[in-house]
């Protein structure tokens, strides 16, 4: 618990953390990767470099701060953070690096504002989440018998295009060996040494079903334009990925993991590539549980960029109790109303939802993933129709874990 000398200036900060935040992770990342230059191969670049990683820690530490007393708020974006250190190696030692530049960013953009008690409190404040930290991500290591930073060698043995820019990758232990199991919805990281010689780690959702000796995973190329950069490791992956090529990748991570066991009906909302998770907990549900009551709504751009429309036909001739909608949101000319998509446009949740049977769907959880902007109008909607808040879940690929404590 916070001291009681350091609150009042935890407090104060909330204001100053909203103004400056920005400014204070940006010369944090800029100053700790100039003196220690080995950290970009823990940290995403990509991130990086489209400027999202500093937003991201600016918003983290500022939901902190606004936060700090309510355990019940932070502890489900700290068991989601754990996750994502585990996945990339995150060690003790990297913490004091981190407070060390963290606590220099802040003396530096606050200058005489940063008086020695301020920075007293922000240095106790900064401890207490880390020691929760570290705790909990020792747990997790010893929980699954596995060394911070240990990957496994695989072999791709199918590669599968899915759509425009994404593919389907099966991987098998090198060795030959079955791989572990995992949670539907859960991730691996894909270790990638780029040109540039640094090595980078990304995490990508396992997109087949539990209980087989092989893991699948979909990736989808980052071309990049004038104002986000091409993703290094996704276009890596598509031009050395192929059958036989082994790569270094994680055990399995992540804390979105929607119950496949239960009876009560379940929605798995998605967009884009967000479809990858949901593919994995529809497929599985298939094998494990067909006759629960499942809405399965997809959106895409258009039918080029439709992903794994195959496994959702393969699910359905399986789930009796299966209903899918599909929105396309500038269908082109070869694609076909009814046949390959029911809505042009957004998806409708709120009009779709009044339009299944009111029994069907009482009760359900819903389940969330694709980009940012997608998941904040959804969840809206959603609380908007009268779904419950603690009904509602969501996965985050990227650095977004914060934005509803903001």
């Amino acid at each position: 618990m916070l001291s009681a000398a350091s609150r009042p200036y935890i407090d104060a900060s909330v204001p100053v953390l909203r103004e400056h935040g920005l400014a204070i992770t940006t010369h944090f990342y800029r100053e700790m990767f100039a003196a220690r230059p080995e950290l970009k191969n823990l940290f995403n670049m990509g991130n990086q470099a489209n400027g999202s990683q500093q937003q991201s820690l600016a918003s983290a530490v500022f939901a902190y701060a606004a936060n700090i007393d309510r355990a019940d708020v932070l502890a489900p974006v700290v068991e989601r953070i754990v996750h994502k250190h585990v996945a990339v190696g995150l060690t003790p030692a990297h913490y004091p690096i981190v407070g060390k530049y963290l606590l220099e960013a802040i003396a530096a953009v606050l200058g005489a504002a940063a008086t020695p008690p301020l920075l007293a409190a922000w240095d106790e404040a900064y401890w207490l989440l880390a020691g929760e930290l570290i705790a909990a991500e020792a747990r997790l290591y010893d929980r699954h018998d596995v060394k911070a930073g240990e990957l496994q060698r695989v072999r791709v043995v199918q590669r599968e295009e899915e759509g425009e820019h994404v593919v389907a990758l099966t991987l098998a232990a090198a060795d030959g060996s079955p791989l572990r199991d995992f949670a539907p919805g859960q991730y691996i990281s894909v270790e990638a040494v780029l040109a540039d010689g640094y090595r980078q780690l990304r995490q990508y959702s396992l997109s087949g079903e539990r209980g087989l000796p092989t893991w699948r995973i979909s990736v989808q190329r980052e071309p990049g334009n004038a104002e986000t950069p091409a993703g290094a490791v996704s276009n890596w992956v598509h031009d050395h990925a192929h059958v036989d090529t082994t790569l270094n990748v994680s055990t399995p991570w992540g804390d979105f993991a929607p119950e496949i066991d239960g009876r009560r009906p379940i929605v798995l909302m998605s967009a884009g590539i967000g479809v990858t998770p949901m593919v994995s907990v529809l497929r599985t549900l298939a094998r494990e549980n067909p006759h629960r009551p499942v809405l399965f709504a997809h959106a895409a751009r258009h039918g080029q960029h439709h992903a794994h429309r195959g496994d959702v036909a393969w699910a359905r001739a399986r789930m009796p109790n299966l209903r899918t909608h599909i929105s396309y949101e500038a269908p082109l000319a070869a694609d076909v109303a009814g046949a390959d998509y029911d809505h042009a446009g957004t998806m409708p949740i709120a009009s779709l939802l009044q339009a299944q049977e009111t029994s069907a769907f009482n009760d359900a959880r819903f389940y969330l993933c694709g980009p940012l902007g997608f998941m904040q109008a959804q969840r809206h909607a959603l609380i908007g129709a009268g779904i419950p808040v603690g009904h509602i879940h969501r996965e985050v690929f990227g650095p977004d874990l914060l934005d509803d404590l903001l």
